[in-house]
């Protein structure tokens, strides 16, 4: 009887609180969508309406349609950040997508030690890109660490962070040494899903290493590197920490390894900034963004078909 009668009044007691709590889930999602509408949904349609207008910081825009846009076709500075970003991503991208996956085979072996490597190889992933970026410029500096190894053996110094290509060029190798572990981590994740059958029978065919890879690795982990394709060509067409750490706010010599994103930022902050017209400009850089996205993923679609 009394076992029966704690058990009745725990069941009571359950009955209660299932009364008390919330019956609809909207609000148990409550705290995420006001999140998700106060700094996604509403930044977004803000910028979208913006770039109608001709508002700049501390004064209320008026509409002024396709004014803004139609400036673009008549401004250098956005064709020069343009052939930047698209620069930038042609010399990045193919970059993050194979070195990555050749790095992942590499630490994918169980060897003594490779659990250091491979938290080595990840440590540039963590670690801040202002404090990268300012390692790197003290490398590269007209004075810095590799000019003077330069200068010792006789090659004399190089101006990697004043000649326009050589700072893009720089700004993509950071780029890529700090995806390199990101993108590594996704790439173990996928080979632990290839089977070893797979390599032990083509390696009873009579397959070498590459041929291996070529056959077996990279078709069983080419969804993963379309994924990988999408994600860096998004970031690569988005930079603005590493050139703006090396180029500076103005963008290297006169303004000629501005990128987008930079233009955007240049453009509409300030008290006098533009934003309106940085807005433009950032709806271009969303439909962009997008589209490289959209084609990576058709790509692969095609190429699995």
């Amino acid at each position: 009887m009394l076992m029966s009668s704690s058990a009745g009044s725990r069941a009571g007691a359950v009955k209660r609180v299932r009364r008390q709590l919330p019956t609809s889930p909207w609000l148990f999602a409550a705290p995420g969508l006001l999140i998700i509408g106060a700094f996604i949904l509403y930044p977004f349609v803000s910028t979208l309406v913006n770039a109608f207008t001709d508002r700049r910081t501390l004064i209320p825009g008026e509409f002024v349609g396709l004014a803004n846009f139609r400036e673009l076709l008549h401004d250098d500075m956005f064709w020069i950040g343009l052939r930047n970003s698209t620069l930038y991503v042609l010399g990045v991208v193919p970059a993050l997508v194979i070195l990555p996956l050749l790095l992942a085979l590499l630490v994918q072996k169980n060897i003594p030690g490779i659990t250091f490597f491979r938290s080595a190889f990840y440590t540039p992933v963590v670690a801040s890109i202002v404090v990268v970026g300012l390692i790197w410029v003290w490398l590269l500096d007209e004075r810095g660490l590799v000019n003077s190894l330069l200068e010792a053996v006789g090659v004399g110094r190089i101006g990697f962070l004043s000649d326009q290509w050589l700072l893009l060029l720089s700004a993509m190798t950071v780029t890529v040494w700090k995806g390199l572990g990101y993108y590594m981590i996704i790439y173990l994740a996928a080979l632990a899903g290839v089977p070893r059958e797979l390599h032990e029978a083509a390696a009873v065919d009579g397959a070498g290493a590459v041929r291996r890879f070529l056959t077996v690795t990279v078709p069983a982990v080419r969804s993963t590197m379309a994924l990988v394709g999408a994600l860096s060509s998004v970031a690569a067409f988005k930079v603005f920490s590493e050139v703006y750490l090396m180029a500076g706010p103005s963008g290297g010599p006169a303004g000629e390894d501005t990128t987008l994103v930079m233009l955007v930022q240049r453009t509409g902050t300030g008290l006098t900034g533009r934003v309106g017209y940085a807005s433009a400009i950032s709806v271009v850089v969303f439909v962009v963004t997008v589209a490289l996205m959209l084609l990576v993923l058709r790509a692969d679609r095609r190429g699995s078909a």
